[in-house]
C-alpha cells in the first residue's frame, strides 16, 4: 500500500495524514473483497525495514494499528471479515500485541473474508523463519531431513492453511516485490499502478481485478496445455 507521504506532500499535509487517509482505502478495499466474494486479503502495512524511518512517523504508525485495532473490530465483524497479523510481534508494545491478540480473537470465527495485515513482516525473514523451525525439528528427531522438501518449508511459513496469492497489487508507481510474500508470490500475477494508496477506491480495485481477469496463468505449461483443461472443464459441467 504505497504513496500515502506522497499523497500527503501532493496536498500540502504531513505524512501522517497520508497514512490517516490510507486507513480509508483499506476500508473500501476490504469491504469490496467482501462484496465480490474474494476469500483472502493480504495487506502489507509495516515491513520489518520501515524500523529505519523516522522515529515520529514509526510511533504515528504505531498509534494508527492501535486505534485501527480498536476501532475497525465491529466493522470487521460486521462485514464477517477474519483478521490476522501475520509477522514478527515481539518487536511490538506488550499493549499493542493485547490489542492484536483481543482482534484477533473477536473475529476468529467469521468467513467471509481472511484480512491478513503484515506488520513488521519481511519474506526473507519468514522464509528464515520457517527454515529454523525445520532445523529444530530435525535436531530434535521430529522430522526426517530427507523430508524437508518445498511443501514442507511452506507448511512452516507464516500463513500455510492460506491459499498462494493469485493477484499482487502494487500502488504508487512502484515496481518491485519489497521483500514481500516473496515463497507465496512464485506465481502470483503482478499489478503495478501508479495510483497512490488513498486513492486507490473500489474502481481503481475492480480495474486491477479485470486486468487480472484477462491474463492467461499457465503454471509452467503451454497455452495450449491450458485451453485443453478448460475445453475439458467447460465440457464436463455441461
Amino acid at each position: 500500500m504505497d504513496g500515502n507521504g506522497r499523497w500527503a506532500k501532493a496536498h500540502g499535509r504531513p505524512r501522517t495524514a497520508g497514512h490517516r487517509e490510507g486507513v480509508k482505502s483499506v476500508r473500501a478495499v476490504v469491504e469490496e473483497c467482501v462484496r465480490r466474494k474474494i476469500h483472502t486479503l493480504t495487506l502489507f502495512a509495516f515491513s520489518s525495514e520501515n524500523w529505519q524511518r523516522p522515529r515520529s512517523e514509526v510511533n504515528i504508525l504505531m498509534e494508527l494499528f492501535m486505534a485501527a485495532l480498536r476501532g475497525e473490530v465491529r466493522r470487521l465483524n460486521d462485514n464477517d471479515v477474519r483478521l490476522r497479523i501475520i509477522g514478527e510481534r515481539s518487536a511490538f508494545s506488550e499493549k499493542l500485541q493485547r490489542r492484536i491478540l483481543d482482534a484477533e480473537t473477536q473475529t476468529a470465527n467469521n468467513s467471509a473474508l481472511n484480512l491478513q495485515v503484515a506488520a513488521n513482516y519481511g519474506g526473507r525473514w519468514d522464509i528464515t523463519q520457517a527454515v529454523r523451525r525445520l532445523v529444530a525439528e530435525a535436531q530434535a528427531g521430529r522430522l526426517d531431513q530427507e523430508a524437508i522438501d518445498e511443501q514442507a518449508i511452506s507448511n512452516r511459513l507464516s500463513f500455510p492453511d492460506i491459499p498462494e496469492p493469485d493477484l499482487f497489487i502494487r500502488t504508487g508507481g512502484e515496481q518491485r516485490l519489497s521483500n514481500f510474500v516473496l515463497w507465496q508470490s512464485a506465481y502470483a500475477e503482478l499489478y503495478f499502478t501508479d495510483t497512490l494508496w488513498p486513492d486507490f477506491n473500489e474502481a481503481a480495485f475492480g480495474h486491477a481485478l479485470d486486468d487480472f481477469a484477462r491474463r492467461q496463468r499457465r503454471f509452467g505449461q503451454t497455452s495450449e496445455q491450458i485451453e485443453a483443461w478448460m475445453t475439458t472443464q467447460t465440457q464436463e459441467r455441461t
